[in-house]
């Protein structure tokens, strides 16, 4: 039977393909100690798990059932389509369900730009993406914000700088619950210390790199910031489709604190979803706690699986701000 993962980390964990290639004389270059994140979540733990686009409560019974199947621990639970496309049963039914597994459950806030009436993110450019389209927009992403919490979720997924920020500024005036979380969409996400270090002044309790940065680009983000990491360790396919499984020990030591997302490659969009989905969800849900299985097996092959944070903790600790109207 899998065992959920040792808590301690391991000093020397085995590279990929170590022992057989040093007989041929190609073995890898040596680890560089500096390339090693200095940071860790408040509980000491070094990486957290993230389940993503589990689209409704039928989908979350499954994820929650195969994650007990194949013994995967599971830290967070994230849903891509939107509050508003969920009723307040289907939300309060989420919350307790994951509230009973000590699991964190994040919803992604309001309208969008990719589904409203501007052109401009269906030409090559992209336009302005998912950010949120003037102020009706982002009074719909504040309004979903206040509508989830309310009804006991405590983590919110973010695609707009503005919106972030109000969110936090509401956070700061006791709007939204103070130990309410802000995640960064992969689709907005920072590609260079400065921004990332931007996002964590604005709110951001963690931030969703794109899938395609380099292990050193994890390093020099580390260098300025220490707000937690989301990294699919497999991107769907409008994130590029990488598969970065061997990856997955040195994303860890170069970008801890960090939640490892167990995305799903050459599976179709189901955004936004319905039941005309139904199947195609519940198929996809299932297989991304399979790859997750496949990712943990992998750490704790090459010893590497230490250093996983309690499960049920959530909190990403102290992180540096921009004063807001409270200050």
């Amino acid at each position: 039977m899998n065992q959920t993962p040792d808590p301690r980390p391991r000093l020397h964990p085995r590279r990929p393909g170590e022992q057989a290639l040093a007989a041929l004389g190609l073995a890898a270059p040596a680890v560089d100690p500096a390339d090693a994140s200095p940071h860790t979540f408040p509980d000491g733990g070094t990486w957290r798990t993230e389940v993503p686009s589990c689209e409704g409560p039928e989908a979350l019974a499954v994820v929650l059932k195969e994650s007990s199947r194949l013994d995967v621990p599971i830290h967070r639970i994230s849903q891509g389509s939107g509050i508003w496309m969920l009723s307040d049963d289907e939300i309060t039914e989420m919350a307790d369900a994951c509230a009973a597994g000590g699991i964190e459950l994040c919803l992604f806030t309001g309208p969008r730009g990719t589904w409203d009436t501007g052109g401009s993110t269906r030409t090559s450019s992209g336009g302005a993406g998912l950010r949120a389209r003037g102020h009706d927009a982002l009074a719909g992403c504040v309004e979903d914000a206040v509508r989830a919490t309310e009804l006991g979720v405590k983590c919110l997924l973010v695609a707009d700088e503005g919106v972030l920020w109000s969110l936090h500024r509401l956070r700061a005036l006791g709007v939204l619950p103070t130990d309410t979380t802000f995640k960064v969409s992969a689709l907005i996400g920072p590609v260079n210390p400065a921004a990332y270090a931007v996002h964590e002044r604005l709110g951001a309790d963690s931030v969703n790199i794109p899938s395609d940065l380099t292990l050193a680009h994890l390093t020099e983000i580390r260098r300025v910031s220490r707000a937690p990491m989301d990294l699919y360790i497999e991107a769907p396919d409008d994130l590029g489709g990488y598969v970065r499984m061997y990856e997955t020990a040195e994303l860890i030591r170069r970008g801890a604190p960090i939640y490892l997302k167990f995305g799903l490659s050459r599976a179709p969009g189901i955004y936004p979803y319905g039941a005309h989905l139904r199947d195609l969800s519940l198929d996809t849900a299932r297989e991304r706690v399979r790859r997750g299985r496949l990712a943990l097996d992998l750490l704790a092959r090459h010893g590497a699986d230490g250093g996983m944070s309690p499960l049920g903790s959530r909190l990403p600790g102290p992180l540096t701000r921009f004063p807001t109207d409270k200050d």
